[in-house]
């Protein structure tokens, strides 16, 4: 591990994708997070929903970012679909949640964003609301709003008592699993980050950092703890 450029490896997805000639099936991610990655002082690592991701395969990683993205199965936490939800991604589900029990056994710092703390939540026995109102302008435009941060939390000492964020979301906790700690509200009562009481630094949050470079905060807190891999 490289002590100036941790490795931060970050879950991606598998769509149709065009590019030169081609239109065909690729593993994506959006760009924000690799350069949040790499402004932050880390060198992105993709990886994809195919493979096998267990603590051993992953153990050359210095940090995680799990990536927003599709909704989760509702069947993986015990619910019937809402007719608002959408199709199931178990390629993806399957992935990230066996990414998230690796990065907890192996200790490495986590930062969830958007349906990845979903991904946290749900992996740890948590369960969500399939759909909530006003988080969500339009498809592809991102939202602002302003939440408040609790006081003696990790996220606290990032970002302080309130910030204003990016959302684009229709899902958000329900029940919190067994561990964490909601640290972050909206105006309306949603859960805008979670953390895990113990851990050196897992951490997620509803809204998407990746899409302002200018803040970086969670990011050098992720790589910064990862500068400290255990």
């Amino acid at each position: 591990m490289s002590a100036s450029k941790p490795l931060i490896g970050i879950s991606t997805y598998l769509e149709r994708t065009r590019f030169g000639f081609w239109d065909v099936e690729a593993a994506v991610l959006y760009r924000g997070y690799l350069d949040c990655v790499v402004q932050a002082g880390g060198n992105p690592v993709m990886l994809p929903p195919v493979g096998t991701w267990t603590a051993e395969t992953i153990g050359f990683l210095d940090g995680l970012v799990i990536a927003g993205g599709a909704d989760i199965d509702p069947a993986t936490y015990g619910a019937d679909p809402h007719p608002m939800t959408g199709e199931p991604r178990p390629d993806r589900d399957a992935t990230e949640f066996a990414l998230v029990e690796a990065a907890l056994k192996l200790d490495l710092p986590v930062l969830g964003v958007c349906r990845g703390m979903q991904v946290l939540n749900v992996a740890l026995g948590g369960t969500l609301h399939q759909h909530i109102e006003g988080h969500n302008e339009a498809p592809g435009v991102f939202g602002h709003t302003d939440i408040t941060v609790v006081p003696g939390t990790q996220l606290h000492a990032i970002l302080g008592d309130h910030t204003n964020v990016q959302c684009h979301h229709h899902q958000s906790l329900d029940r919190i699993a067994d561990g964490l700690r909601v640290t972050a509200q909206a105006p309306d009562g949603t859960v805008e980050a979670v953390e895990m009481e113990g851990a050196r630094f897992v951490v997620g949050v509803q809204s998407h950092p990746e899409q302002d470079i200018e803040d970086l905060r969670l990011f050098e807190a992720l790589v910064g703890v990862a500068r400290r891999k255990a």
